[in-house]
This record gives structure tokens, C-alpha cells and sequence, in this order.
């Protein structure tokens, strides 16, 4: 896969980049029986109020429905196509089982069509086959994880993610996560082998604002420029600093520069092994 950039015949386009589908994608049109539409979410609740900023707008959009519970074990499954889809970074893949039936999944990295893989307590580990954590060998790569036994695939699930396994104890698998958390998850719970596709999208520069909007972005406006009515960071004549020893969010509470934000009683605190880094020497 590679990053196609764009002649500059514009100031946006000099930076812009994409991926390039042609050479991923196997040009198969969605499959109509998994696909359908729906009312997306825009940021506001049922009485029309902003209830999460920045949202609105946007191309029009199918959902895909993307298989997360892998319910059907021990049926071989074969790709038939490799596809883009609009409501996530990863690529999804039409999987034909050897009963007849057909599934959207998430991708493993380098996948191709023609690729098989099975679902099963005893599959091998091997890219794209999926079993319990409890049978994975320290180092391997996973994404895709459920949290809890048969209750679907919840972590690592965007481009390029995975979890490494670090060890196995008293029942529990120890994940390193992306975001370098190290979490005990029980060891009955599945994930499938290898990395999250479409592992360049970290590297696609947006070029503009409009593009932003096309997703659904709308634009954000930094605390420092509004008045001290509407932002704790408001206010002063020119360009001033925040006037805080520590940054806020608009509603006062810690943000940004590495700050602890997590409720330090919250339920799957012990479930943590190791914090996550943040700041530079994540």
C-alpha cells in the first residue's frame, strides 16, 4: 500500500494525502444484503441540544454490518473481497463461510483476497484466525479483543491497532495496549491474531478544512480565543497564556498535558497492571 499525494495546483492540495485504494481495495461493490442506512450520530440528543461538540454535517453514509461476535466456530471462512468502509478507519472483508453464510469482518494487516482463516479453540495461531486469549503465546499480536466472553470484539479495532500479549496468569491473559496500558482481561474471552488493517492511515494529512467537513468534522475553536464567559482559558487583551496552573476543559474539569482524568474508583481499576504513559516519552 502506499500514500498518493497530489499535483499542487492549489494550496491545500500541496500537503494533502490519501491512501491509494486501487491498489488495496478489490473493487467489489458492498454487499446489499449487509448494508443498509440509518439516522448518524450528530452531537445532539432528542431534544435537538449539543451534546458533544464539533459534530455535524458530513457525506451521506451506509452502515455496514460488521460481524464483531464471531459466533460461528469451527467453519472454515474465505475472503472474497477487500472493502472500504465510511464509518471506520480499518478495512473490512466480505467473509464467505464454508456453509453458505456471509459476514463483514475487520481486516488483518496484509490481507488479500482468496485469504482463509477459522474461528475455533483449537484454530492454529496464525494472521486472521481467531481463539481465547488463553491460547495465545507471550508476544503474539491481537486485535479485535473482547473484554468479556462472547460479548464481541470492543478493543484495538482501528487502523493499524493491536494489543501484545505479555503474559498469561491465574487465568487472566496480560495485554500491552495501544495505548501502552497493561490490562489483565479473563482468559476465556477471544481475539483474533495479527494487526488491525490499514495501517498507513496515521500517515493521511487532511489538506484542508473542507475535507474535515465531509466527515462530519465541524470546526473547533480553542479556548484561549474566547472570552472568560465561555472558557475557564478566556479572556486578556492579545495573545495571553491561560492563567492556570493546569489545563481545563470547558466545563473546568483536568485536560491535556498528560493529567491523570481517570475516576480513580472506576470499576475496571483492578483490572489494570500497568498505568499508561503519556506525554514525550510515550
Amino acid at each position: 500500500m502506499s500514500i498518493k499525494h497530489y499535483k499542487p495546483v492549489t494550496k491545500s492540495l500541496r500537503a494533502m494525502t490519501r491512501i491509494n485504494y486501487r491498489e488495496t481495495l478489490s473493487g467489489h461493490k458492498p454487499h446489499k444484503a449487509l448494508k443498509g442506512g440509518g439516522k448518524r450520530g450528530f452531537g445532539r440528543n432528542n431534544a435537538g441540544r449539543i451534546t458533544m461538540r464539533h459534530r455535524g454535517g458530513g457525506h451521506k453514509q451506509l452502515f455496514r454490518d460488521v460481524d464483531f461476535n464471531f459466533d460461528k466456530k469451527d467453519v472454515p471462512a474465505k475472503i472474497t473481497s477487500i472493502e472500504y468502509d465510511p464509518n471506520r478507519s480499518a478495512f473490512i472483508g466480505l467473509a464467505v463461510y464454508a456453509d453458505g453464510a456471509k459476514r463483514y469482518i475487520i481486516l488483518p494487516k496484509n490481507s488479500v483476497v482468496g485469504d482463509s482463516f477459522l474461528v475455533s479453540e483449537t484454530a492454529p495461531v496464525t494472521r486472521g484466525n481467531r481463539l481465547p486469549l488463553k491460547n495465545m503465546p507471550v508476544g503474539t499480536f491481537v486485535y479485535n479483543i473482547e473484554v468479556k466472553p462472547n460479548g464481541g470484539g470492543k478493543i484495538a479495532r482501528s487502523a493499524g491497532n493491536y494489543a501484545e500479549v505479555v503474559a498469561q496468569d491465574a487465568g487472566y491473559t496480560h495485554l500491552k495496549m495501544p495505548s501502552t496500558e497493561v490490562r489483565r482481561i479473563i482468559g476465556t474471552a477471544w481475539a483474533s491474531v495479527g494487526e488491525a488493517s490499514n495501517d498507513e492511515h496515521r500517515l493521511v494529512v487532511i489538506g484542508k478544512a473542507g475535507r474535515s467537513r465531509w466527515m462530519g468534522k465541524r470546526p473547533t475553536v480553542r479556548g484561549t480565543a474566547m472570552n472568560p464567559v465561555d472558557h475557564p482559558h478566556g479572556g486578556g487583551e492579545g495573545k495571553q497564556g491561560r492563567g492556570l496552573r493546569r489545563a481545563k476543559t470547558l466545563w473546568g474539569k483536568p485536560s491535556g498535558k498528560g493529567q491523570k482524568t481517570r475516576h480513580p474508583k472506576k470499576y475496571s481499576n483492578v483490572f489494570i497492571v500497568q498505568r499508561r504513559r503519556v506525554g514525550k516519552r510515550k
